[in-house]
């Protein structure tokens, strides 16, 4: 059986970012929280944090933190019908794409994250490689692009984005001024948001394109939107993100017509309880 004391503060020890700030927050020493780290390590044979420089928790110790999460949101459940419980901020690990986190994300989850006092603590990941995260067990729910569901888990569509190749008029006029073609894009710099990332060389092989192309690397996607517009490249951009510039006439298509459809899916394991079960309805709404 888990001790879910010991735990409490390792989730604690992470959180708070040290032994000595965990004690004061659970009212213990900071030897005794060391102590109960040292117990859950015999416990199950194996380190579940990595001391300095700042505490981490291990891939062990993340496993364990998902599942004390998932306990957590089931007794929030147990608490609704049983009112004399306590009923603490439950928080949720949950991987999420950097390019819903900077558009839809925050209006959807917003206001059930408020009535539910839910803390969420959100690992920014390429909708492509998120779900790696969950069958690792380092978080307790993803929105990524596969539609294939871990084993014990449920998978929901949420809608879809659309991918626009944008660049300013400029840049458009210096690199694809006889159009949208091989030779052009052979010699334009695109924008990636990192080594990860698919969707240019997804967009380019449904165009017919499967060469090389030289290309930024920028893992942020607001810092993706200030490079195309400082016309360092061209790069694929949600629709919803730059429709201000689109209209605008700051960014254009550098192929008009052109788009890339991305299929995004919410990934949760099936015995999270309740509460999972209403943020799942509170997501299923087609991405504005």
């Amino acid at each position: 059986m888990i001790d879910y004391k010991l735990l409490k503060a390792l989730a604690t020890v992470i959180e708070a970012g040290g032994f000595e700030r965990a004690g004061a927050a659970l009212g213990l020493s900071q030897s005794a929280i060391s102590q109960r780290i040292r117990t859950l390590e015999v416990r199950i044979g194996q380190p579940v944090l990595l001391r300095s420089p700042v505490p981490k928790a291990t891939a062990a110790g993340q496993q364990l933190l998902n599942h004390m999460q998932q306990v957590q949101l089931l007794e929030r459940d147990l608490a609704k019908s049983l009112p004399t419980l306590s009923e603490p901020a439950a928080r949720l690990r949950i991987a999420v794409n950097a390019d819903s986190l900077a558009t839809w994300w925050a209006e959807s989850i917003g206001r059930f994250s408020n009535e539910e006092n839910l803390l969420l603590d959100m690992v920014v990941e390429d909708q492509d490689i998120a779900l790696r995260r969950m069958r690792e067990g380092d978080v307790a729910a993803c929105l990524c692009s596969s539609s294939q569901p871990v084993a014990g888990a449920r998978c929901i569509s949420v809608g879809a984005m659309t991918y626009l190749p944008l660049a300013t008029p400029a840049y458009k006029a210096q690199y694809f001024s006889l159009g949208f073609n091989e030779q052009s894009l052979q010699f334009a710099p695109a924008i990636i948001f990192g080594p990860n990332d698919q969707l240019q060389h997804r967009f380019l092989a449904q165009s017919g394109y499967h060469g090389a192309f030289p290309y930024h690397l920028c893992p942020s996607s607001e810092g993706f939107v200030r490079l195309a517009l400082a016309g360092m490249g061209y790069g694929m951009i949600p629709e919803i993100q730059a429709r201000r510039e689109i209209e605008s006439g700051r960014l254009v298509s550098i192929a008009p017509g052109l788009s890339l459809e991305v299929e995004l899916y919410w990934h949760f394991w099936r015995n999270s309880g309740q509460m999972m079960e209403r943020l799942t309805r509170a997501l299923k709404a087609p991405v504005p």
